[in-house]
């Protein structure tokens, strides 16, 4: 298992415990003890984990920890985005908007474009537009809820999806490739295809350190993405997949 994998399914796992060990994960993922500590020490560093003896927990005892620390990261390029995508969602639209660090900078560009109704199962996305006061109608999907993301997610929410139409589905992934659009996250990944298959245009979203990588979760394929919103092009063999796909590039 490659390294950056490996990492993120740790850090579902400490979200999901709190507090987990080395043992614990040597044996989850089949590693040595001395990759599990290489791993930590990376996620330690970058503000993800917090280090204890045998093991590591979340920072602070908190779980924003590690949204909080995606906000950060490539934050110029995720505005850059959030700006793109704006300009096309016209006044009165109807979208819906996964939960994401990009998509909630695009949900503050947003707040700028009036009447527009936003179903979302982001919290966080809810609040923003909401509080906008731009004669926008929100709908917040139920499900159950991970704090750390402050999303629902599951069955439930996938269920409420299937009561709305969108004019477009705006979806930040975590990787593109030419085999199409992916999540680190199985339960985001599953809210992502839902709003795909009940939205008339789909707009992805990826700063480009997310180009041409691959997540293990499959959200949709390139067929069915309009537009890719990105800081930067391609490179060419994806940009030839895109082009053949007849995906238009912002």
């Amino acid at each position: 298992m490659r390294p950056q994998l490996r990492q993120a399914k740790i850090i579902d796992f400490v979200q999901a415990r709190g507090q987990v060990s080395v043992e614990d994960l040597a044996g989850r993922f089949g590693a040595s003890h001395e990759t599990i500590r290489r791993d930590l020490n990376a996620l330690a560093e970058a503000g993800i984990v917090q280090k204890v003896h045998g093991g590591a927990k979340l920072p602070g005892g908190v779980r924003e920890g590690p949204f909080r620390q995606r906000m950060t990261q490539n934050a110029g390029a995720k505005r850059a985005i959030a700006v793109k995508a704006a300009s096309i969602i016209e006044p009165g639209a109807a979208v819906f908007i996964d939960t994401g660090t990009t998509t909630l900078i695009l949900a503050e560009e947003l707040t700028k474009t009036t009447g527009l109704t936003v179903i979302t199962n982001s919290t966080r996305i809810a609040e923003v537009i909401a509080a906008a006061g731009n004669k926008a109608t929100v709908f917040l999907l139920g499900g159950r809820f991970d704090t750390d993301n402050r999303e629902a997610v599951g069955p439930l929410t996938i269920s409420e999806i299937q009561r709305f139409r969108a004019d477009h589905a705006i979806i930040g992934v975590g990787a593109v490739s030419v085999a199409g659009c992916m999540d680190f996250n199985f339960d985001e990944a599953q809210i992502a295809r839902a709003m795909v298959d009940h939205a008339d245009h789909v707009v992805a979203l990826a700063d480009s350190s997310k180009l041409s990588t691959t997540a293990p979760f499959r959200v949709c394929g390139l067929d069915r993405v309009d537009m890719l919103v990105s800081e930067r092009a391609p490179e060419p063999a994806l940009h030839q997949a895109l082009a053949t796909a007849r995906v238009a590039l912002l």
